[in-house]
């Protein structure tokens, strides 16, 4: 269920499906000399909101070993999102020396967004990137995503990241739901 927060931006209404944290896990893929390949990842994502005009997005990534534990961090980003009738702008920085504009559409009648990047700018330090493109869906409660990038300016782009996330609940939630327990909490289970 899509909840909408009364002090939500009434323009954003329609990007109120991302609100909250989503946690999950997806495949990526290294690319260039010394890439291994695919690799799985986790990642927790947050759409937050202020009351004002824009959604602020946070993504961290980790890797994960074959049992699916951590074991070292990725990326992270951080950006704000806006959206006039169905145009969506995105505006993100990595921690890998990466700032990018987005534009995309979210679609009619549906929890969908398409987004590609329209400017790039790097450090000198950062990777080779000068491009991308997203997909965002929410399928069956569920935020899905995947991503395909370009590593230069004739290069085409090649899908390197998709992922699977789950709604976070926040604890807090489940207090008002055990209150009416007894102090044991044994007598629920007899």
């Amino acid at each position: 269920m899509i909840e909408i927060p009364s002090d939500l931006d009434p323009g954003l209404v329609p990007l109120a499906f991302l609100l909250g944290t989503w946690q999950g896990a997806g495949v990526a893929e290294a690319a260039g000399p010394g890439g291994e390949g695919a690799f799985n990842f986790g990642q927790q994502v947050t759409f937050s909101h202020d009351g004002r005009d824009f959604l602020e997005y946070s993504s961290r990534t980790w890797r994960l070993d074959g049992e699916g534990k951590r074991v070292g961090p990725l990326d992270s980003e951080h950006g704000y999102w806006r959206i006039a009738d169905r145009s969506l702008e995105a505006v993100m920085v990595r921690d890998e020396g990466v700032v990018e504009v987005w534009y995309g559409e979210l679609a009619e009648g549906k929890p969908q967004i398409d987004l590609a990047t329209d400017a790039v700018a790097r450090t000198a330090a950062a990777p080779p990137y000068s491009g991308g493109k997203r997909l965002y869906g929410y399928v069956n409660g569920d935020l899905m995503w995947v991503g395909e990038k370009k590593t230069g300016p004739e290069a085409p782009l090649r899908p390197y990241m998709s992922a699977h996330l789950k709604k976070a609940v926040d604890p807090r939630e489940w207090v008002a739901d055990i209150a009416g327990l007894p102090d044991d909490g044994i007598a629920f289970f007899r």
